[in-house]
C-alpha cells in the first residue's frame, strides 16, 4: 500500500534530503509543495508532484486555508514541514486542520525548547549548563547601567508570530553601550517581546542531532562544521561526522526526556577552552546538514516515517565517522567572503587551495547527485540569476 507524505519549505536544503530519503522507498509517495513557481526539491526525480503555495511567512492566513484546501482535495499520511515558520503555524493551527497528521510534539511541547526562556529555565532545573542569564519581558525593564560588556542580547524566540506575519529576530553580540543603543533602536521588537541578557561563551559550536519516539530516544548524531558562510561562523559549508560526544549527549538526553520529546531534534552548545559545554539553543526542526547524517547511515526521515507508519521502534547501529558533506555553491559562496577580508595573502592562497582540493574519499556534494541532477541544475540556474541580478 502506497504511503503518503506531503514535505513543504522544499526550497531548503533539509526538504531536499528528506525527499531523497523518502522517494528511494518504493512504497512511498512523495509531494512536495513551497512558494515558489519551482524549488529545490520539487526539482527532484524523487519528488512525484510539485505544488506551489502562499507564504507562510507572509500570508498565514492564506497558507492555512491552502494547506486545508490541499489536504480536502488530497491524501497525505504525513506532512512534513521544514522550517520554523511552517511548522509552529500548522501546529499552533492542529484544530482548526483536523486532517493534517504532523511527525511532532504538541505545540505546547515544542515551545517549552523553542522558547529560549523556558529553555534555560528547564535546562537549570535539569542541572544542563547554560552561560548566566537575565530575562527581560521588554526593552523598557533594561537598565543599560547595569550591563557588563561583551554581552550577548538573545531574543526568546527566533520567529515571532504577530497574528498576520512574522518578525525574524537576531541574536547579537554587544560589546558596549553604543552596541546596545544601536540594536534597541534598530531591532524594534524588543520593545514589546521578551529577551535574554547571556554571559558571553568564547570558544566553539558543537551540536547533537536525535530522534525521538513518543518519549523514547532513537537515534543520535554528530558532526563538526570544517567550514561555515560567512566564515568566521554561520551556516555549515563543509562538514564530517564525529562520535557523539558523551556530555553533550547526556544534556540533550535530560532535556528531550524531561518533555517526553517526539520527533527531531537539534541541540546546540557552546564549548569553552576547558572543554565545559554550555547550552545555546534547541531547534524543533529539521537540520541544514541533514544529507550528512543520512550518507554516515543514520537516515532520520526514513526512521521517523516508519515509526509514525508502523508505531515499532526501529534498531539503530552504529554509523560511519568521517564521512564529509559539502554544499558546493555555499562553499564558493564562502570563499568569496573570506576573499573580501583581511586576512593575509598567505591565508588567503591556502583558502583557495583548500577549496580547490579534489573530493578525494570520504566527502560527498550535498545537492549535485548523478542520480538526481534537476536540484543541482536548479541551485545553478537561480544562483547565477541572483549573482547577475536578474
Amino acid at each position: 500500500m502506497t504511503f503518503s507524505v506531503l514535505v513543504l519549505d522544499a526550497n531548503q536544503r533539509s526538504a531536499l534530503a528528506v525527499t531523497r530519503s523518502l522517494g528511494r522507498i518504493s512504497h512511498y509517495r512523495i509531494t512536495t509543495a513551497d512558494s515558489t513557481p519551482s524549488a529545490l526539491a520539487g526539482c527532484s526525480r524523487f519528488s512525484s508532484l510539485y505544488l506551489t503555495s502562499p507564504s507562510p511567512e507572509k500570508s498565514p492566513e492564506e497558507y492555512l486555508a491552502w494547506i486545508e484546501k490541499t489536504l480536502a482535495e488530497n491524501h497525505f499520511d504525513l506532512v512534513i514541514p521544514v522550517t520554523e515558520i511552517t511548522s509552529q503555524l500548522l501546529l499552533m493551527n492542529k484544530n482548526r486542520l483536523t486532517a493534517i497528521k504532523l511527525p511532532f510534539a504538541t505545540y505546547e511541547t515544542v515551545m517549552q525548547l523553542a522558547d529560549k526562556g523556558n529553555l534555560v529555565n528547564s535546562a537549570n532545573r535539569l542541572g544542563v549548563m547554560c552561560p548566566q542569564s537575565r530575562h527581560f519581558e521588554n526593552a523598557k525593564e533594561l537598565d543599560p547601567q547595569s550591563i557588563q560588556f561583551p554581552i550577548v542580547l538573545k531574543p526568546c524566540l527566533s520567529k515571532i508570530f504577530t497574528g498576520n506575519a512574522w518578525i525574524t529576530t537576531t541574536v547579537r553580540v554587544l560589546h558596549s553601550l553604543n552596541d546596545l543603543q544601536t540594536v534597541l533602536e534598530r531591532d524594534t521588537y524588543l520593545q514589546e517581546n521578551p529577551f535574554m541578557l547571556q554571559e558571553f561563551i568564547p570558544g566553539h559550536g558543537a551540536g547533537i542531532f536525535s530522534l525521538y519516539h513518543h518519549g523514547k530516544p532513537l537515534a543520535f548524531f554528530a558532526h563538526e562544521r570544517l567550514r561555515e558562510k560567512p566564515p568566521q561562523g554561520g551556516v555549515s559549508v563543509l562538514s564530517q561526522s564525529v562520535a557523539v560526544d558523551p556530555q553533550l549527549k547526556d544534556y540533550a538526553i535530560r532535556l528531550l526526556d524531561g518533555v517526553k520529546w517526539h520527533g527531531v531534534a537539534m541541540i546546540e552548545f557552546r564549548i569553552n577552552a576547558d572543554g565545559q559545554a554550555y547550552l545555546m539553543e534547541v531547534n524543533t526542526r529539521f537540520w541544514g546538514s541533514l544529507q550528512l547524517a543520512i550518507d554516515s547511515g543514520v537516515d532520520f526521515p526514513a526512521l521517523l516515517v516508519e515509526a509514525e507508519r508502523t508505531q515499532q521502534v526501529p534498531s539503530v547501529g552504529d554509523y560511519k565517522l568521517g564521512q564529509k558533506l559539502r554544499w558546493l555553491l555555499g562553499d564558493f559562496d564562502s570563499l568569496y567572503i573570506y576573499m573580501k577580508s583581511n586576512a593575509s595573502f598567505i591565508q588567503k592562497l591556502n583558502r583557495i587551495l583548500q577549496f580547490l582540493k579534489p573530493n578525494v574519499s570520504g566527502c560527498r556534494s550535498e545537492i549535485n547527485r548523478w542520480n538526481d541532477l534537476g536540484p543541482a541544475k536548479y541551485e545553478l540556474r537561480l544562483y547565477l540569476k541572483q549573482l547577475l541580478g536578474r
